[in-house]
């Protein structure tokens, strides 16, 4: 009898056991199931609030084109705003006008043919960064609608056929500056010095010389050095160039063989929204290709993922 009672203690021991890991275990995964659900949805909530952010880009955009014909670094839409605290976080983001960068599509024509003066043009730009000069022949031919290689330091299919993966140039337009990574001679430390220089547009755009850097600046004519692109930029002010022909007719291009009319501009029609929302842990990052036209604005492309400060970087002062 005794033995008995043992036995049938020692299987309710046991029972007993059995059942607490069992309840252990169903608890710790439903506590990892709710966290994991809570994630899900701060995940989603932060991307919800970042197409917010988006939109509210687009309604700016669309009443600084009916409000104002030119566009500058000192309107409304450029102006870094600060930190919105939303539920259960914050949301940040700026607007960047893309064609106040130098756009490497226009490296060809609208018929994918090599646009000598544009190239001539990346050149000064890459000389101004002190980078090679070799780079723009390489990229040339990337984008360019043939299969000629430019002399003496372009790049066709035989030269990428050649590297392990081999691919092929993609002569087309560039879909991201991130895609420089695949053309020849473009390192990672390189294109992050061309990064706040350049844009990579799905057309030929003119210049906005009311948005442009100094470095940008110094480009649009032959024999210009730094110090003329920054005295372009203090002699537009707040207030921006009103008229092309009032940028051409600046000292500083004087006697120079400079752009055309029709490569110039004092307005933008192609913006980049960047912003990063935070709820609970989670974190949404978008960056959202604007077309801003006279009938309203397009949402051309969105990415997760990109290399664009959302808060705008400090000037370094000077020494």
């Amino acid at each position: 009898m005794r033995q008995q009672r043992g036995v049938a203690l020692v299987t309710a021991l046991l029972v007993v056991a059995v059942a607490t890991v069992a309840a252990v275990a169903m608890a710790t995964r439903q506590q990892m199931d709710i966290r994991r659900t809570g994630s899900l949805l701060h995940s989603e909530q932060a991307y919800a609030f970042s197409l917010g952010a988006e939109s509210w880009a687009r309604v700016v955009l669309a009443r600084d084109k009916r409000d104002s014909k030119i566009d500058t670094l000192y309107e409304d839409w450029s102006t870094q705003p600060p930190v919105s605290v939303v539920e259960g976080g914050s949301i940040t983001g700026r607007i960047l006008d893309l064609q106040g960068r130098f756009n490497l599509n226009n490296l060809v024509d609208g018929n994918g043919v090599a646009d000598q003066d544009a190239i001539a043009r990346y050149k000064r730009l890459l000389r101004r960064l002190e980078l090679e000069e070799s780079l723009a022949d390489a990229l040339a031919d990337w984008i360019d609608s043939n299969i000629d290689v430019r002399f003496p330091d372009g790049a066709e299919d035989e030269t990428y056929l050649g590297v392990a993966p081999p691919y092929r140039a993609a002569n087309r337009l560039l879909a991201d500056v991130s895609e420089l990574r695949l053309v020849k001679g473009y390192e990672p430390d390189m294109i992050d010095k061309l990064r706040p220089f350049v844009a990579a547009l799905p057309e030929v755009t003119p210049l906005n010389v009311n948005t442009a850097s100094a470095e940008v600046l110094s480009t649009v004519a032959e024999n210009m050095s730094l110090a003329d692109g920054k005295s372009l930029v203090e002699t537009r002010g707040e207030d921006g160039f009103e008229t092309v022909a009032k940028f051409t007719q600046q000292n500083e291009l004087s006697g120079k063989q400079q752009l055309t009319t029709a490569q110039l501009s004092v307005e933008s029609d192609w913006f980049l929204m960047v912003s990063e929302a935070n709820i609970g842990l989670s974190r949404a990052r978008l960056a959202s290709l604007i077309q801003r036209t006279d009938k309203g604005t397009l949402v051309i492309r969105r990415q997760r993922e990109f290399r664009e400060p959302v808060v705008a970087p400090v000037p370094e002062a000077d020494e």
